[in-house]
């Protein structure tokens, strides 16, 4: 009998965990403010909200009446809010960023026009954060809703000036910032010796001038944020009525969940409330359409290549997309293209337009060969998951960075956008699918990659339900924080000590003059 029973509880144990890993269940039934960013951020977000209301927690999603990709996924709480734009000005910002990638401009025009546009496009979102944060109305609705926490991206102040004004912890979901302003919030030191600043084609070895172009482009990117992020210390300070900045206000958040690992990104120091969730848009595959699996199985052993520019770029000027349609009627591989611009006279027949394309199940397929892309961390974490090796075509934003470090690693190929032709298409597109060595190289960076004790999915689950068990994460919080600069840098102490040095110094001089002048008595004495 004892025998029996002792046999009974640890297989009740073993049953009891089996179902707990099967059938995962939340500790916490917790209440979460989601305040997203529009466009292609808000779909890896998506995924982590998405989880969380399955999990059990109450999830209410903030979203304006006017914006382009998001929308509340069962079982998500949405609210909207009233913003002083309209669909066609929000396209309109937008287009600007879509048509303006395809004309070329000289290096330092190419650098303020994308930071024009890029402050076209935040100023109208910084309208929408104003129309939220002075609806009174609705304000005091959150004010009762009694959350646990405010889950966001930082990449726009809306959450961040929530959460302090509901007395949240925060916890942001980014890729990362413009200017680096992550890693000045976060106090993590970023030293331009070894940690490549944003645009820099250096790895973190780099040789004198590498490291000189790398600090001056550090001072340049401190005189680049006072003017991106001027509109955001405005709105802070007024709103809060306090003397305070974005930068300090991005201090206060308890966790920075960062989409990146270091399968992708060069090695640098990282802080104690920062989680590495690269890969969490990466995901089983699921069947293709009977039509798109017919079109792929007929590739046969050429295979296919798959091709997109990501969410906010389905089209092209004509003359630029001849340059593609010419170069894809040269190779023996099927192409998927998700494109929705003017069709030229004739489409190759190895061609297959689509206006939406699943890019994770393509890349998933074994017949797939190349995998075209921008170079947004969305699809370069799909390919590295399915180990797909890449030819890339960075567009604006962070993809050159992306594409550079991807190309570092031996799996992929950059080409540029302005000057691409057909043959240097197609050439690169032959060297990608038939040297090995960049398929040989994919499969160890996906085999290390995936090389991991939890999924992303579930680390970033975990650690936002952390924060809500907690009420913050405050024992990760470095104590540079409360440091001015002139203490950070210790200059006090050095200064301090270098007056000690100074005091000691002068007092050895002194005695060994009193001694000479001792000395050089005496001896006169002697003589005398």
């Amino acid at each position: 009998m004892a025998v029996q029973f002792c046999w009974q509880v640890p297989g009740l144990f073993l049953l009891l965990s089996v179902c707990l890993y099967v059938f995962p269940v939340s500790v916490l039934s917790g209440r979460v403010l989601v305040m997203p960013v529009d466009g292609s951020h808000w779909l890896s977000l998506k995924l982590l909200v998405t989880e969380l209301a399955e999990r059990g927690h109450n999830v209410l999603l903030l979203v304006p009446n006017t914006s382009v990709l998001i929308e509340a996924p069962e079982p998500v709480r949405m609210q909207t809010f009233p913003v002083p734009f309209d669909q066609e000005e929000l396209a309109s910002s937008m287009k600007g960023i879509q048509q303006g990638v395809f004309h070329q401009s000289p290096p330092l025009t190419d650098l303020l026009i994308n930071v024009q546009r890029l402050l076209l496009f935040t100023d109208i979102q910084v309208r929408g954060c104003e129309a939220l944060l002075y609806n009174k109305t609705l304000m005091e609705k959150l004010k009762h809703e009694d959350f646990n926490l405010l889950l966001t991206d930082p990449f726009l102040p809306c959450g961040a000036i929530l959460s302090s004004v509901l007395h949240l912890p925060s916890v942001f979901f980014l890729r990362g910032m413009p200017c680096g302003l992550d890693a000045l919030a976060s106090q993590c030191p970023a030293p331009p010796s070894y940690v490549p600043r944003f645009g820099v084609t250096s790895t973190g070895h780099m040789a004198f001038p590498q490291r000189l172009q790398n600090v001056l482009l550090y001072l340049v990117e401190l005189l680049l944020c006072r003017v991106m992020y001027r509109s955001f210390d405005e709105l802070v300070a007024r709103y809060l009525e306090e003397d305070i900045s974005y930068l300090q206000l991005l201090g206060n958040g308890a966790l920075w969940l960062l989409r990146y690992d270091f399968t992708f990104e060069f090695p640098k120091p990282i802080m104690p409330n920062m989680v590495f969730i690269g890969g969490i848009n990466c995901k089983k595959c699921s069947p293709l359409t009977a039509e798109v699996e017919e079109f792929v199985e007929g590739s046969g052993e050429h295979g296919l290549v798959v091709f997109t520019l990501g969410s906010l770029v389905s089209s092209m000027p004509k003359e630029k997309a001849a340059i593609f349609f010419q170069a894809f009627s040269q190779i023996p591989q099927r192409v998927v293209w998700r494109y929705t611009g003017e069709l030229p006279d004739h489409v190759p027949d190895n061609v297959k337009l689509m206006k939406w394309l699943p890019q994770n199940d393509l890349l998933g397929h074994p017949k797939t060969r190349a995998f075209i892309t921008h170079g947004g961390t969305h699809g370069i974490y799909e390919g590295i998951c399915h180990a797909v090796p890449m030819v890339i075509l960075p567009l604006f934003g962070d993809q050159g960075d992306n594409a550079h470090r991807m190309a570092n690693r031996g799996v992929g190929l950059v080409l540029d956008i302005h000057e691409i032709t057909p043959e240097s298409l197609s050439n690169t597109l032959h060297t990608i699918i038939n040297d090995t060595s960049y398929k040989e190289k994919m499969v160890k960076l996906s085999s290390i990659h995936k090389d991991r004790p939890t999924e992303p999915l579930d680390l970033a689950v975990f650690w936002t339900e952390f924060v809500m068990r907690h009420k913050g994460a405050d024992h990760l919080r470095p104590a540079a924080h409360d440091l001015n600069w002139f203490q950070y840098h210790s200059l006090d102490v050095i200064g301090f000590l270098l007056l000690v040095i100074m005091i000691v110094v002068a007092a050895l001089m002194k005695c060994c003059v009193l001694c000479l002048r001792r000395y050089c008595k005496s001896e006169k004495k002697k003589k005398d």
